[in-house]
């Protein structure tokens, strides 16, 4: 749920210093009492919530629940994402429209709001113009940004970021001007209604699961902005903060081949290939791709990975290639943007892509 902030066009020239990562200048905080109220609710709930799946709700609104939280997760993953804030692959209208429904269950804002605040992450990853800098600790990168206002250095770089495709999308239109009813209807009101009355489940049942639903939905996709930015290898940019943590791409459907994804924030898998039986987002691209709806579906080529892992990795081989000179390249000199698309990415030799139109 990102905080709100105005739209804004891009800035032809930057006239900002260069924030060097890692970096986190001193700050004094001040509270957001909307999300801090509406996230305590939220979990007390929620955790009543866990207590009536063992207690007295139905076998179905169990199934209901793991079901709805897959389809906010794949609403992230593939659409908000991989679709939206990297461009890693493009969709026809159908797919679109499915993938919004799927993020607004999450109840994590709009896809606009989501796909600004990831686009600067990528380009000023863990400096204070990043919304979640890890550089901050774990609490504040996995929740705590939701909980204050934004960062002045954020506002600041407002207009760095170009949005013109987001803005120009009529799905995502659509979502943005109608996002209270839309939000709160796919969020809050089927997921409490569906049970009650195609199986009978009690309305305080359904309520407070999905509430839990909400909440583990919310937890998964902040994981990947602090758990990936504090623990695991760096196969590919030892540099940098992002990590691989392939336990978490259990539960995040293949979102935590993180170094990976920092590296080559384009490519619609986020993982290299051969990881992809953990990486269910990449999966379900596959599927709509082979249906028609997905196409354009850009990679990195295998010596590309390789090269890179190469001249900047940390060595470690849980995911990536297992020469013994990983790790000898130089500090420095790499690319750093968001995505496909940004005006900072010179080089795009060795990508392919993959079912064009």
């Amino acid at each position: 749920m990102p905080p709100n902030s105005e739209e804004t066009v891009l800035c032809e020239k930057e006239d900002h210093e260069k924030l060097v990562a890692p970096q986190a200048a001193t700050r004094k905080h001040e509270l957001a009492i909307v999300p801090i109220s509406l996230f305590t609710y939220w979990h007390v709930a929620g955790l009543y919530g866990l207590y009536l799946i063992f207690a007295e709700a139905k076998w179905q609104t169990v199934v209901f629940t793991l079901f709805t939280y897959n389809a906010g997760i794949l609403g992230i993953t593939a659409g908000s994402h991989r679709l939206w804030a990297h461009k890693t692959y493009k969709a026809k209208r159908p797919l679109e429209t499915l993938l919004m429904v799927f993020h607004s269950l999450t109840s994590q804002n709009t896809v606009r709001h989501w796909a600004r605040d990831h686009r600067f992450h990528h380009k000023y990853s863990d400096t204070d113009a990043d919304p979640h800098n890890a550089t901050r600790g774990f609490f504040y990168s996995h929740v705590g940004w939701l909980l204050v206002k934004k960062h002045p250095e954020v506002l600041r770089r407002s207009k760095t970021i170009d949005m013109s495709d987001i803005y120009n999308n009529p799905v995502l239109r659509f979502q943005k001007n109608y996002g209270l009813p839309v939000i709160t209807l796919f969020a809050y009101v089927l997921p409490a209604l569906i049970p009650m009355y195609c199986w009978e489940e009690t309305l305080n049942n359904a309520w407070h699961i999905n509430l839990l639903r909400i909440i583990a939905n919310l937890h998964a996709s902040c994981l990947v902005n602090s758990a990936a930015h504090a623990f695991g290898n760096k196969p590919y940019d030892k540099h940098i903060a992002a990590t691989q943590i392939s336990t978490l791409s259990f539960i995040t459907l293949g979102e935590c081949f993180h170094n990976y994804h920092h590296v080559f924030p384009w490519d619609y898998r986020t993982a290299e290939l051969g990881n992809n039986w953990l990486n269910m987002t990449t999966l379900f691209i596959d599927f709509f791709a082979w249906v028609g709806w997905a196409y354009d579906l850009k990679t990195a080529s295998d010596g590309m990975v390789e090269a890179r892992a190469k001249r900047t990795g940390d060595g470690t081989n849980l995911w990536g290639w297992g020469d013994e000179d990983l790790g000898r390249g130089e500090k420095g000199g790499e690319e750093v943007f968001y995505g496909w698309g940004d005006r900072d990415m010179k080089d795009t030799s060795g990508v392919r892509v993959y079912s064009q139109e």
